[in-house]
Parts: C-alpha cells; sequence; structure tokens
C-alpha cells in the first residue's frame, strides 16, 4: 500500500503509532534488570541473615532468622526485633543497612545469657512435642521413650518449654563442653563476630535449613501416598463386581438384622416400672442385671 504524497512526514509518523504503538523497551533488558534486583535482594538478605545469632527463636515475629531478614528487606520488619542478638545485634545490622540505631523492642522480649534446654529424664513421658517444636532437631526421642537434649546443638529458643505437657523441661546454664562453642554472636559496631560465634550460628542454620527440607519432604511423602490411596479407591469402586457389591450390600442388612434383634430381645428381659424406684433399689436392679449378664457369659463359654 502505497502512502500519498501530499501526506507530511510527522503526520506518517503520528498513523505509525496509532496503528504500531509506542516502542516498547527490549525484553531482554528487562529480565536483566529483575534478575540483577533479585540478586541484589539474596545478597542483601544473606548479609542480613549472617548477622542474626540464628536461635531461630521466633520472638521477632517470623519463623525463623531468614524470614526475619527478608522481612527487613522488605521493609514489614524492624532492626530491634531479635532479643538473642540485643544491642550488638542492632548496632550491627544499623551499620550494615546505614540505619539510626534505636533500642532493642521489649514487645519482642528482652536480651538474656545464653541458655540450653534440659529434660528431667525421670519425668519425660515420651509425648514428642518438645521434638516437633524444636527448630534445629536437638532432641533425641522416640514416641514413649525418655527424650534428651544435644547439648552442643541446642540454640536455646525456648520453645520446646510451652508444649512439655508435664514441665519436665528448664533452662539451665551451657554445659561446661558446649560453652566454648556455643554463644550468642557479640558484635563490635563495625566488626564481624569471633569465629567460634560464627561456627555456632553457621551449624545452627543448615540444621534449621535441614529440618525444614526433611518437613517438606515428609509431607510430599504424605500428600503422594494419600493420593495413592484415593486413585486405588476410587478404581476399585470403578471396577467393582456388580455380584459382589450385591453379596456386600445383603451381608451389611444381614448384621443390621441381628444387632436388631439383639437390641429386642434386652428390651424384653429388661426390668420395667423402674423409673419411679428409689436410687437405692435402682442400683439393686442394675447389680442383679450384671450377675445376670456374667452368669451367662460363663454359661456360654462353658457350652
Amino acid at each position: 500500500m502505497s502512502v500519498p504524497k501530499h501526506i507530511s512526514h510527522p503526520v506518517l509518523q503520528r498513523l505509525r503509532r496509532l496503528v504500531v504503538g509506542k516502542p516498547k523497551p527490549s525484553s531482554f533488558s528487562t529480565v536483566r534488570a529483575r534478575s540483577a534486583a533479585r540478586g541484589e535482594t539474596r545478597s542483601l538478605v544473606a548479609s542480613i541473615d549472617a548477622i542474626l545469632p540464628q536461635t531461630q527463636c521466633t520472638q521477632c515475629g517470623y519463623q525463623g532468622c531468614k524470614p526475619y531478614a527478608e522481612a527487613i528487606v522488605r521493609g514489614e520488619a524492624n532492626i530491634n526485633q531479635c532479643p538473642p542478638g540485643g544491642d550488638a545485634g542492632i548496632h550491627a545490622l544499623a551499620s550494615l543497612l546505614q540505619r539510626p540505631y534505636i533500642p532493642l523492642n521489649p514487645q519482642h522480649g528482652i536480651q538474656k545469657p545464653k541458655q540450653v534446654a534440659v529434660i528431667d529424664e525421670q519425668t519425660c513421658i515420651g509425648c514428642t512435642l518438645c521434638i516437633q517444636a524444636c527448630p534445629v532437631d536437638a532432641i533425641l526421642g522416640a514416641s514413649k521413650q525418655m527424650h534428651t537434649v544435644i547439648a552442643d546443638e541446642c540454640t536455646g529458643c525456648e520453645l520446646c518449654l510451652a508444649p512439655c505437657p508435664v514441665d519436665c523441661i528448664s533452662m539451665h546454664s551451657p554445659p561446661v563442653t558446649a560453652i566454648s562453642r556455643w554463644r550468642y554472636p557479640e558484635f563490635a559496631l563495625h566488626a564481624p563476630a569471633g569465629p567460634l560465634d560464627v561456627q555456632a550460628a553457621n551449624i545452627a542454620r543448615e540444621r534449621h535449613a535441614f529440618r525444614l527440607q526433611r518437613q517438606a519432604r515428609e509431607q510430599e511423602e504424605r500428600a503422594r501416598k494419600l493420593a495413592q490411596r484415593r486413585a486405588a479407591s476410587a478404581t476399585h469402586a470403578t471396577t467393582q463386581d456388580p455380584a459382589a457389591e450385591q453379596a456386600a450390600l445383603a451381608k451389611k442388612a444381614a448384621i443390621a438384622a441381628a444387632m436388631a434383634r439383639v437390641q429386642a430381645q434386652k428390651a424384653a428381659t429388661a426390668p420395667r416400672n423402674t423409673e419411679v424406684v428409689s436410687p437405692a433399689v435402682a442400683a439393686e436392679i442394675a447389680a442383679i442385671e450384671a450377675r445376670r449378664a456374667q452368669m451367662k457369659k460363663t454359661d456360654d463359654s462353658a457350652e
């Protein structure tokens, strides 16, 4: 299609914009910019997570240290919501994010010395509720068996205290063998934590991540088995022989009829006019009926 010569060049450009639309930016550049932004976000989350003590205590209001770090990056949480990190942790976060220091928010708790959970093995009933609550799998035990805490792996989160139905868990200072490795990270304003603190926090982070992976795997396995059972049930229902189905219905009807006959026999042999008797007489009648039932059971077993 040729363009008339009398149409000027600016008019032609406006017509093309109406038909084609405005030029769009390159999709590749947009994707690359989004990818770079996601990379920067992940890097900042990792830097914040490296400062947090990895107790996974949820006192900050989030289900672990990493979710708290992600909330800080999104602007949903402040830097003063971690009691185990204390003032030193707040100073470190403020320095990293170039924000002013603010004191610890008392609504999330107070900073306390490092402690570990200890289970009274004589009182423990083996309910496994503390095992399910521990965020780093630091409690050993099985159902109806004695539980015990791995002191070197316990982060002192105290999440095992509330679920215990017999109050057999208490918090104590770490044993001598665990003091050298497990302390809450202590941060100078412009310096990282010591190597022992970083090592303990890294181990706690890894154990928490492994626990989350294990729980996700177990949930997928349960969902898979449930889907298999439902599929097998549906297949059995669609492929069941009509004659077998009629036989099953007839069996259920026969059982229901037998139960109805038994109920009728009980009603026929039950003592009457017991509504107006005194409590003492009613108790005597009940005792007689119990002896009669026991005698009948003895006769049946003898036959």
